[in-house]
């Protein structure tokens, strides 16, 4: 047996965990810059604000009744790691799929003891961190996602639910569940099974997996073979490493500074070439862009975008960068206000599959081997010590580029100047 442990409204509970007045009240967490909402509470999807609601178009009553913050991001990582803690005490088995959700495998496990012990589990989890969690048990991972929904939305389960393949109560939660609700079937995916005249989990199930391979792809036979409880899905299968990698972001005021430009550029690139390193992954080259505001409109308005080859394909966030700011240099102007600038690494090939080419810069064994272990120390401290521990570049504190975050909370877990201070009498 397999669980799904997935936090309920991460972001809020974590921000409830140290300030208890936001129990029952409507919660929102804002995206970068504060501008789109990125995670609610039940009580502020009950007023029909949407996933990606923008903050500038609230209605007056709902701000008025909502409790906005920005992402904590500091905070969040810092808890999602407490809680997985608290998993692998309850088996050696875990995977982490998200900040929010883990997969804990429960191979060896006296099965008429399972559901029980995640009860104890989730129950720890809200002891020891304040973080309220759903268990979905079940033989595979897309059941187990299943049985997650079902613990989180009915209160019968009191937040664990185990689904046996072949059990009535799995066949009645199939039925009544649409196909693009189950875990890696995507909505365009859903709108040709339709037409096949697959609508629910149920009917996907009953499909034959070999018609379902040869209309769509392996992965969805799969898919097909872990709706009936046979496991066939790892969790690279449903996570492929990706083709491109952007990081981009809007500025929090506009600016016709190159050397904030520059800045951006800087940090994005690091977070792109991190990024990378992490999916095992060589960029051959990288795109810049930059752009005004095109929705002032007495504003002069200029976007372009430069893409500068690599030498060779290269995780180094040196090499990198160094092309970030040739690709810069080429399309900035001066005479406009910026407001957004961003990276993107293109042409992604798999790091121990790679063909060399006659036509690409070579590098040395020693230089290549140097350059691995300075990025995996750099990787290491930026991840036991907190993001940007190590940079390139040291930026301006007033950076235009730097995140809006007027409603920050404190870091109160990696901070010791931001720890929570208790006051008596």
């Amino acid at each position: 047996m397999i669980a799904l442990i997935d936090a309920n409204s991460f972001y809020v509970s974590c921000e409830r965990v140290f300030a208890p007045r936001l129990e029952g009240r409507p919660v929102g967490v804002l995206s970068n810059n504060d501008g789109c909402i990125v995670a609610r509470s039940e009580e502020l999807k009950a007023l029909g604000v949407a996933m990606g609601a923008p903050r500038h178009l609230l209605p007056p009553a709902i701000r008025r009744q909502a409790v906005l913050l920005s992402s904590n991001y500091a905070l969040y990582g810092d808890m999602s790691r407490r809680v997985n803690a608290i998993l692998a005490e309850f088996s050696p088995d875990v995977e982490v799929y998200s900040i929010d959700e883990s997969f804990v495998g429960f191979g060896g496990f006296d099965p008429a003891a399972v559901e029980g012990h995640c009860h104890r589990l989730r129950e720890t989890v809200r002891r020891d961190t304040g973080i309220p969690v759903g268990v979905g048990v079940a033989p595979t991972r897309v059941l187990a996602k299943v049985a997650n929904r079902a613990a989180k939305r009915m209160p019968a389960y009191e937040g664990v639910c185990r689904l046996d393949a072949e059990a009535p109560a799995t066949r009645a939660l199939l039925e009544r569940l649409p196909a693009t609700a189950v875990w890696g079937v995507a909505r365009r995916t859903g709108e040709r099974l339709a037409l096949m005249g697959i609508h629910t989990a149920w009917q996907l199930r009953e499909a034959d997996p070999e018609r379902i391979r040869r209309a769509f792809s392996v992965v969805l036979e799969r898919i097909v073979w872990e709706l009936r409880g046979h496991p066939a899905i790892a969790l690279e299968d449903l996570g492929e490493a990706r083709q491109r990698l952007m990081v981009s972001r809007s500025f929090s005021r506009l600016t016709g500074e190159r050397d904030e430009l520059a800045a951006a550029l800087r940090q994005h690139g690091a977070q792109a070439a991190e990024k990378l390193r992490r999916q095992g992954s060589l960029a051959r080259a990288v795109l810049v862009f930059v752009r005004t505001n095109p929705f002032l409109r007495d504003e002069p308005q200029y976007a372009n975008r430069r893409v500068v080859p690599l030498a060779r394909p290269s995780d180094d966030s040196r090499e990198i960068l160094a092309a970030a700011q040739r690709g810069l240099a080429a399309i900035h102007r001066e005479g406009y206000r910026y407001q957004k600038c961003g990276v993107m690494l293109l042409d992604l090939v798999d790091r121990e599959r790679r063909q060399l080419s006659l036509l690409e810069a070579t590098q040395g064994e020693a230089a290549r081997q140097c350059s691995d272990r300075l990025m995996a120390v750099v990787d290491r401290l930026n991840r036991e010590m907190g993001r940007d521990t190590v940079r390139f570049g040291l930026p301006r504190d007033n950076s235009a580029w730097r995140l809006r975050c007027e409603r920050l909370t404190s870091r109160y877990t990696t901070r010791w100047d931001e720890l929570m201070r208790v006051r008596i009498g």
